[in-house]
């Protein structure tokens, strides 16, 4: 009697336990491609993005011009004079360098336009999400859009459209 009672008020306990974590699914990419804020800022960042790249590309295609021309007149040119315009192609190529480090770079000028720009949005985005998981009681909310290994999900633990009208977006 004692076994049965010690089992059954374990697999109560089991169940209870399982019952009481609730968790719930957002989609990210869903959330963010309707909050217009967040298109707004991938716009900017994408011209942003295209003016640097013609900035670098033009240095790029300076110093490749002058390595064309060098190449032509190479033969006409003293050694003092192959010497100076070498340097000056090394210069421009390296002056590319530092122009694509400088705003493509790990810690580049576009990497601080987009935590500028992306930063506020996100953390609302994050807010919104937690208010709804202290609301309803989730212990654990996942993003469906980053979670590669989410095989199947039911669409009634979606709770991105929940998410969107704490922010003011409704669906």
């Amino acid at each position: 009697m004692k076994k049965l009672f010690l089992t059954l008020a374990l697999a109560i306990a089991c169940f209870a336990g399982a019952y009481a974590q609730k968790f719930a699914l957002v989609d990210m990419d869903y959330i963010l491609s309707n909050v217009p804020a967040y298109e707004m800022a991938n716009e900017q960042l994408s011209q942003i993005s295209q003016r640097w790249q013609k900035e670098v590309e033009a240095v790029a295609k300076e110093a490749e011009t002058l390595y064309k021309n060098y190449q032509n007149e190479m033969v006409f040119l003293t050694d003092e004079q192959k010497k100076k315009k070498e340097e000056e192609i090394v210069g421009k190529e390296k002056q590319a360098a530092e122009l694509r480090q400088k705003y493509f770079g790990p810690e580049g000028e576009l990497y601080k336009k987009r935590q500028t720009l992306m930063r506020p949005i996100q953390d609302e985005v994050y807010n919104a999400i937690k208010k709804v998981s202290e609301e309803r009681g989730y212990q654990c909310i996942f993003d469906r859009a980053s979670a590669g290994d989410i095989i199947f999900a039911s669409p009634r633990i979606d709770v991105s459209n929940e998410v969107l009208e704490k922010l003011g977006y409704s669906k």
